[in-house]
């Protein structure tokens, strides 16, 4: 059994978002490979346009700003921090007095905030989206909807052709537009006359490289998300990431919302407390989007500016960290960035995952599996043992906890929730809706891939019992009633067959048939003359 070493962080630092909305810090540690791992979060809702944007930012609004300050500053210096990073956007750098502002944050809170131009601000959310969000060559159009001004970038894994920020933040649009409540006919006509107007340049872009799906970032995105989620029972509860719904999934959200008043939307748990009097342009300018572009999805991304921050900072620090950019894809990276900070058992989860990935593609049309559950079943097998990270005693439910709670990015909640599951799975009980919580929330259909992919890493596990690699070749028969494994050893075999016979009861169920292991060959001794055939080996 090996391991790695455990990775000591390179620095902590913190990066808050001063929105014009709420004020957003997040506390990561970075590591030497230029992978971060979010140790805390605080987000404080402050609506510094409580009256609308204008020239001059409130006392009271900036009283409210400076307390926030107060507590993200305590939470940094509580948390060790080395090095805190604060951008200021639309309300403070528009404001006469934002440069006032500002000196004040630093008198106070010995917190030094830039306030950054709006078209830096969106090239960071890009950065922040392309990083957090599985894209591949597809064009697609990435949208942060703010307070003072939206971000629209139209990109894909490899580029972006366009960002900028423009002043349709919902905080400004509502103090324009919007005077009765509900919101009237003739208010969401101006608003989208307004809308059209502005976007000509982002219509004309998207509609050249053919875009299909908004990304939204930020908070009246991630709201919308959760009250369609909630409406149409998807899975919400411990992450909005990647969450994707079609548009008319919205458009239904759409057509109820925007008739309700305030107390309706109060009503509406999924949606903030201070977001209640100002999302409705929001609502109405996504609705445009959606009539004028023939998008098909909108994908929801929990990162914003705040994380563009941190990239940009570790890109800087390149040379220092020795950066190592082996996974360029978010769903591997975030994988790998895992394993490392969990001290992985390397050869041996390596190793039981090629089993797994064996017996998976022997049985995955009988078990009726997909391409995609492959991937998450490889992913399971190599995470299936970090909860020793944690302890050894139940280390199957901290791999559990652990996997549901690292912020992996670039998949969505049920496929988070099934890696968590099949790892958790691997030893001791198998799935049950009566005693296991977690697994009883799960949808029907998650719980099925759930109970067959954790019979194959249960086998593939068993099969390296000794943690020594011993199964050199393992060879499968598959008929109609009765499975064969035959496996060829280093060193003798009993262990390895004892440890996956003891585990095979979930596969004899997921498949009707029962499940025998013999050795190929004893250990140091030449192969039969007349060995036995396999219908399938590697």
């Amino acid at each position: 059994m090996t391991t790695t070493e455990i990775e000591t962080p390179f620095k902590r630092i913190a990066a808050i978002d001063l929105g014009t909305n709420s004020f957003h810090a997040v506390i990561v540690d970075i590591y030497p490979d230029g992978s971060f791992r979010t140790v805390d979060k605080l987000k404080e809702m402050v609506i510094l346009a409580e009256k609308g944007m204008s020239d001059h930012l409130s006392e009271e609004a900036m009283t409210r700003g400076l307390d926030a300050l107060k507590r993200i500053k305590f939470l940094c210096d509580s948390q060790e921090v080395e090095s805190i990073l604060a951008f200021a956007t639309s309300a403070i750098r528009e404001a006469k007095n934002g440069g006032e502002f500002i000196q004040r944050i630093y008198a106070e809170t010995q917190i030094k905030a830039r306030a950054i131009p709006g078209k830096r601000e969106a090239q960071l959310i890009g950065y922040a989206v392309r990083h957090s969000i599985s894209l591949n060559d597809e064009m697609v159009l990435m949208v942060d909807i703010g307070g003072g001004s939206v971000e629209f970038i139209i990109g894909n894994h490899k580029e972006m052709l366009y960002h900028n920020s423009l002043k349709l933040g919902v905080a400004r649009m509502s103090a324009r537009f919007v005077e009765n409540d509900p919101i009237s006919g003739k208010e969401i006509k101006k608003l989208e006359k307004h809308f059209r107007k502005k976007l000509k340049k982002v219509f004309k872009t998207a509609e050249k490289h053919e875009v299909k799906t908004i990304i939204g970032s930020s908070g009246t995105m991630e709201n919308i998300g959760a009250m369609v989620a909630s409406r149409q029972s998807l899975p919400a509860d411990i992450t909005l990431n990647e969450l994707v719904f079609e548009t008319s999934a919205f458009q239904e959200l759409y057509k109820d919302f925007i008739q309700m008043d305030r107390k309706q939307r109060s009503n509406i748990k999924q949606l903030d407390e201070k977001r209640i009097d100002i999302i409705n342009p929001g609502m109405v300018l996504v609705k445009l989007l959606l009539e004028k572009l023939p998008i098909e999805h909108i994908k929801i991304s929990e990162a914003a500016l705040r994380d563009g921050m941190i990239l940009e900072f570790i890109q800087k620090e390149q040379p220092k960290l020795a950066m190592v950019q082996d996974f360029p894809h978010p769903r591997k990276r975030s994988i790998y960035e895992l394993l490392r900070k969990c001290n992985w058992m390397e050869e041996h989860s390596a190793h039981v995952a090629k089993m797994a990935l064996q017996i998976f593609d022997v049985f995955k049309k009988e078990l009726e599996l997909e391409e995609k559950d492959r991937e998450l079943l490889e992913y399971a097998c190599l995470l299936h043992d970090i909860g020793y990270y944690v302890s050894y005693r139940k280390h199957h439910k901290h791999a559990l906890y652990l996997i549901r709670n690292s912020d992996l990015r670039g998949f969505t909640e049920d496929e988070i929730n099934i890696m968590a599951h099949v790892a958790r799975y691997h030893r001791r009980s198998t799935p049950s809706k009566k005693r296991h919580k977690f697994y009883k929330k799960l949808r029907k259909s998650v719980r099925k891939k759930i109970r067959k992919l954790s019979a194959i890493l249960r086998i593939a596990d068993g099969l390296d019992r000794s943690h020594y690699q011993n199964v050199q070749k393992l060879e499968i028969e598959n008929e109609q009633k009765q499975i064969r494994f035959l496996i060829k050893t280093m060193a003798d075999p009993e262990l390895e067959i004892w440890g996956a016979t003891r585990k095979a009861g979930l596969l004899e169920k997921v498949t009707g048939k029962k499940l025998e292991i013999f050795s190929l060959e004893k250990p140091d001794e030449m192969e039969p003359e007349q060995p036995l055939t396999a219908k399938n080996s590697v």
